[in-house]
């Protein structure tokens, strides 16, 4: 940098203006010699399973946003864990105008000793990993799945646990034992009747050992959420797999092609108690999850709030353990009349990971004051029931205060013009100059009148054969379907037949969202919508039985539809700064 300054010193002549060397010009100066290296990549580390058999082979994932300084240098790891290959993958995607990237490296270790063990920083050139734990435990046991362990080819089952709440979440683990080489293989999903279920990421593979034998282990995950209570039966899994047999001895020659047989293997089934709401839970909307955060974040100073200018609130609810169809409202409380609200369409987000689903309900609520004062925004509170602790528990965001300020208004001064001068206006205007017309005038002015008028016409009249008129556009066979299932659903609805309703909304659901379950079909719809399915729901499998009505849901499912042509003619023109 000194030597730059001198240079530029030398470049400039005594009588040189300055005025050209400003603060943008040595800005662009100290960008231009800066490295575009001086900011780290953030690398995150984890694993595809925590804790590990010392017998399994398990990936340790290393993830960027951005390629980092240089390739990684992974022989930190040999002191702890035996590394058995290694691989890259890079994904880009564009959404909303904007792009991102992410580059994954993915190492299969197997660790070398018992306990928790660190794996440590990982240099990619300038660029450092962070640090991760990972716990290895004793040798696995294989479980009684009716198959014996020394068989080529098994399957394990487990859920946990097996004695649920309702709705809540339960983890259904599938593991594949095989140590013979398989052509293909068909494996069906776990059933069960009333209840949600839904994959979760991608199967993940290991290497075991069972009684002495080397086995390859693929293990995929799924959560179940049952939405009835009492004695329920996760019917067993079925695999129909094609494997490779050695060729026959004495008939090795080039034209032999390889033998296959096929082989079904099946697990067991799995028993769950589901327990109903418990008699201590008070809240009126039942919420089962393993953990949950609610909070609130201000765009401004809440006791600084101007008269006549916005504020935003963000409302975040974040559960683990549950679907984001069983969140509630979070802004559900009346203002004050001088306090505008206008709330925006809430954000429904599932994260799906190794232990189950995360979901996200945020809310945007806009702020405008009418006056200045304070104002009282009543507490939040939304009970839930906590699976691990068994007990009650109560997410609260207390009463919050706003101070409303008058904003600074500039209005112009009018300076008012003396009596005097006013009174010398007329005499001024008086001794004005007269203009007189002329006789030939009056014809050229009727003439240029009637010239306008005829070049008025004539625009009129080509701009009307102009317009056409709109294509008549014949709807498709999906709108002729979706058309069909709205008038089941109003029929239904109309005599209240809480069966047919759900049949109807399946269809529509499978036709507009490609959804296959009333859960996943409310996450999609808007609050007032989304509630009224979970009413139908919880009408045809809760424990009580309940006169329903389906006028209700099918009002709203009208507005979710009217929301949905405002939202579609909002975004082809400017967006709003909150919309309604």
């Amino acid at each position: 940098m000194m030597g730059t300054m001198i240079t530029l010193k030398k470049l400039l002549k005594p009588d040189a203006d300055l005025r050209f060397f400003t603060l943008p010009f040595f800005l662009l100066l100290f960008l231009t010699l800066v490295s575009p290296r001086s900011f780290a990549v953030d690398i995150q580390v984890s694993v595809d399973r925590n804790p590990v058999s010392i017998d399994e082979s398990f990936q340790i994932i290393f993830t960027a946003t951005e390629s980092p300084d240089d390739d990684p240098d992974f022989s930190p790891l040999e002191q702890d864990f035996s590394i058995l290959n290694q691989s890259t993958s890079t994904s880009s995607s564009w959404v909303n105008g904007q792009s991102s990237k992410t580059v994954k490296w993915i190492v299969n270790v197997m660790a070398k000793q018992r306990g928790s063990l660190v794996i440590p920083a990982i240099k990619f050139g300038k660029d450092v990993s962070g640090v991760s734990t990972v716990l290895i435990i004793e040798k696995g046991k294989s479980e009684n799945t009716g198959i014996t362990p020394d068989k080529d080819l098994y399957i394990e089952v487990e859920a946990t646990p097996q004695d649920p709440y309702i709705q809540s979440q339960v983890l259904y683990t599938m593991r594949l034992y095989t140590k013979i080489d398989i052509a293909q293989a068909r494996l069906n999903e776990p059933e069960l009747a009333d209840a949600v279920i839904e994959k979760l990421g991608d199967d993940s593979s290991f290497n075991t050992q069972v009684n002495g034998v080397n086995y390859s282990v693929t293990e995929r995950k799924y959560v179940i959420f049952p939405q009835k209570s009492g004695q329920l039966t996760i019917k067993p899994l079925v695999l129909t797999a094609e494997i490779i047999a050695s060729n026959q001895p004495g008939f090795n020659s080039f034209f032999n092609s390889q033998m296959s047989k096929t082989k079904q293997v099946e697990s067991k089934a799995i028993v769950l108690e589901v327990k109903p709401v418990p008699s201590s839970f008070t809240g009126k909307h039942w919420l089962a999850a393993e953990q949950l955060v609610l909070k609130q974040e201000w765009s401004s100073d809440t006791q600084q709030l101007k008269v006549g200018e916005p504020m935003t609130r963000t409302l975040s609810l974040v559960a683990k353990g549950t679907t984001v169809g069983q969140l509630p409202e979070l802004n559900a409380s009346n203002a004050d009349d001088q306090l505008k609200v206008y709330p925006d369409q809430p954000v429904l987000k599932e994260q799906k990971t190794v232990d189950g689903l995360m979901a996200l309900r945020e809310e945007k609520i806009a702020f405008i004051p009418s006056k200045a004062g304070d104002y009282s925004l009543p507490a939040i509170e939304i009970p839930w029931f906590n699976t691990k602790t068994q007990a009650m528990e109560m997410a609260r965001i207390p009463e919050t205060k706003l101070t409303a300020v008058a904003g600074t208004i500039q209005s112009e001064v009018i300076t008012p013009i003396p009596s005097a001068k006013i009174s010398e206006l007329p005499q001024q205007v008086d001794k004005a100059p007269a203009i007189k017309s002329e006789p030939g005038s009056n014809v050229w002015l009727w003439t240029s009148v009637f010239l306008a008028a005829g070049w008025l016409m004539t625009v009129i009249w080509f701009l009307t054969k102009r317009i056409c008129k709109k294509p008549v556009i014949e709807d498709n066979e999906v709108e002729i379907n979706l058309k069909a299932c709205i008038k089941t659903l109003k029929y239904a609805c109309t005599n209240n037949d809480a069966l047919a309703a759900k049949d109807a909304l399946l269809e529509w659901g499978r036709q507009k969202f490609d959804c296959s379950n009333l859960n996943a079909i409310a996450v999609l719809c808007d609050a007032r919508l989304r509630d009224e399915i979970v009413y139908l729901n919880q009408t045809l499998y809760g424990q009580e039985s309940t006169q329903w009505d389906g006028k209700k849901l099918f009002q709203a499912f009208v507005e979710n539809k009217a929301r949905e042509k405002i939202v579609l003619k909002e975004d082809e023109s400017l967006e709003p700064l909150f919309r309604l």
